[in-house]
């Protein structure tokens, strides 16, 4: 395991996830993690939890199992004026909030819509991460997205989950492929999220390897290689 810090993570909260908070650090200690991102799915996705959960979060410990714990969410981005499923009295209780397309909440748009999705939300200034903006269902344009996200100081996710073959987000190598090379000559930098939604896929990043490989992408611009890089990008903006 190359970085010990995972930026995307799920627990059973999520409705579709199969591990407590105190199950997923106790498994991210043993394996060496040092840093991890509690994400859970905000209310509109289905199974999830509501607004309360997460503006209650300042009582979890940012500590457990030596590994220090980041509460937050992700967000389902509703329509493609980028307007999220959860009001600022619950995102005030997350540390780090997460922007995601997904299939339950919004259909597929045109490429301008889907862009435009993508750039909107980030004017929301609790929004610090696109999520998985790789899934060939909802097409991007990468220039844009990229430059948008250099504007507003909003982090680019490179979602290993995204990568997997048998998964839904067909393409997503490519899209990747695409988007880094943009974040690179626009020095624009990304986080690595595993998606994790069972403990074991925690800080599970041997696709993402390959993509960071493959484009030859630097290392100083990616946050899990840093954890003080990281929180300059978290928090309400």
């Amino acid at each position: 395991m190359k970085y010990t810090i995972d930026t995307h993570t799920h627990t059973l909260v999520s409705g579709h996830a199969y591990n407590t908070i105190d199950e997923c650090a106790a498994y991210a200690a043993g394996i060496g993690v040092t840093h991890l991102a509690i994400t859970d799915h905000a209310p509109m996705m289905p199974g999830s939890a509501g607004m309360l959960y997460f503006s209650n979060m300042k009582i979890i410990p940012r500590e457990k199992f030596g590994v220090k714990i980041y509460m937050g969410c992700e967000v389902n981005i509703m329509n493609y004026d980028g307007d999220i499923d959860l009001k600022e009295y619950g995102l005030r209780g997350c540390d780090v909030v997460i922007a995601s397309l997904h299939i339950p909440c919004i259909k597929p748009g045109s490429i301008e819509q889907n862009t435009n999705a993508l750039i909107k939300v980030m004017d929301n200034p609790y929004v610090n991460i696109i999520g998985h903006p790789d899934d060939s269902r909802y097409l991007v344009d990468y220039e844009k997205l990229v430059r948008a996200a250099k504007e507003k100081h909003v982090l680019l996710e490179l979602n290993n989950t995204s990568l997997n073959p048998d998964g839904p987000r067909q393409g997503a190598y490519e899209n990747d492929v695409q988007m880094l090379n943009w974040c690179k000559e626009l020095g624009v930098s990304i986080s690595i999220g595993s998606d994790a939604h069972i403990k074991e896929s925690i800080c599970e990043f041997d696709r993402a390897y390959k993509v960071i490989e493959d484009t030859n992408f630097p290392e100083e611009l990616i946050v899990n290689s840093d954890y003080r890089l990281y929180e300059s990008y978290i928090g309400r903006r």
